[in-house]
């Protein structure tokens, strides 16, 4: 399957007044890509957009909630009116819970299902249909999380979410391959990313949720994101941390569980007390045009592993390399 290159695109972002979405709207404007915002943040909207026609770029923005069918209805539309196609579908938007499982409330759970879960499946449907009926190679772009992959404490009910746009694009995939659709259709598999999330999150804790310990930059995501609107890839995995977890825990699943019961917990919020309920962006907009949030930690400058896996071959090599190395000089020392 063909690709368009990225300059000869146009790419819709949905979640793209803040963090992943933001930063990837910036990148593909950079990189010559017309480009389609959607957020429920109007006004961080307005700005991006008038930042990148500034640059000289091209880009439009509708106000939508992902959680409205005929919200990501809307985007289809503008995009199809203003340019008369879309190349590639990012499913980016997203909220979050911080709070134990037994704790959260029904309403709450559905409403991030609503953003988390039924955005992708209502702009996974419309990118699908605009595909098929054009006839024309596109990219449909899901937005998961290491959560995705295994379960976890305090975002317990999050990780229920994104396991199920995990399997959703997964089974979706097949569907599509075995009907012969021209459609490549990527999974995002990211790490801990420092972004505005922890801060827009609904948190049941008493204390700010935060992210701890080794942090990527939202860039990261944007490269692999962009990197799959050009060459279609089934998954890419952001940080060696997500794809750790992801093995780990399937190899040695009770080992996994102790382990994320024993240290994670600590990991995901701070000592100071945590902001109203009232302020989170699950069930109204959050604040806008913000890349980077307030976590704590080792902040990579980008994540070598999306690198590696643009450059399979030469990553092959590379391992190879190095396993040689390795039983050599074990043989060595014998």
């Amino acid at each position: 399957m063909q690709l368009k290159n990225l300059k000869d695109q146009v790419i819709v972002i949905t979640g793209a007044s803040s963090g992943i979405g933001l930063v990837t709207a910036r990148m593909a404007a950079e990189k010559g890509a017309k480009v389609v915002v959607a957020a429920r943040n109007e006004e961080a909207l307005k700005e991006l957009v008038n930042e990148l026609r500034g640059n000289g770029n091209t880009a439009i923005h509708v106000k939508a909630d992902v959680g409205r069918g005929e919200d990501v209805n809307k985007i289809a539309v503008t995009a199809l009116k203003e340019f008369g196609r879309f190349d590639t579908w990012v499913n980016n938007a997203g909220v979050a819970i911080f709070g134990y499982a037994m704790n959260v409330s029904n309403e709450d759970m559905k409403r991030m299902f609503d953003t988390n879960f039924w955005g992708v499946v209502y702009g996974s449907k419309v990118a699908v249909k605009h595909f098929k009926e054009r006839g024309f190679p596109g990219a449909l772009i899901n937005v998961g999380s290491l959560f995705g992959d295994r379960g976890t404490l305090i975002q317990s009910t999050y990780a229920p979410s994104k396991f199920a746009v995990h399997g959703w694009t997964e089974s979706l995939r097949m569907e599509l391959k075995k009907e012969n659709v021209p459609v490549s259709v990527t999974l995002i598999h990211p790490g801990r990313i420092d972004t505005p999330y922890t801060q827009h999150a609904h948190s049941y804790l008493d204390k700010q949720p935060i992210h701890k310990g080794m942090l990527y930059p939202p860039k990261a995501v944007a490269e692999a994101i962009l990197y799959a609107a050009e060459h279609p890839k089934s998954d890419l995995y952001v940080g060696a941390q997500a794809k750790a977890i992801e093995f780990i825990g399937r190899i040695f699943p009770r080992f996994t569980d102790r382990l994320m019961e024993r240290f994670l917990p600590p990991t995901q919020y701070a000592n100071i007390p945590a902001k109203p309920r009232e302020e989170s962006n699950l069930h109204q907009a959050g604040y806008g045009l913000q890349e980077r949030g307030i976590n704590k930690g080792w902040r990579r400058s980008n994540s070598m592993y999306v690198k590696a896996s643009k450059y399979p071959i030469f990553s092959r090599v590379i391992i190879i390399g190095l396993g040689a190395f390795i039983l050599v000089n074990f043989r060595r020392n014998k």
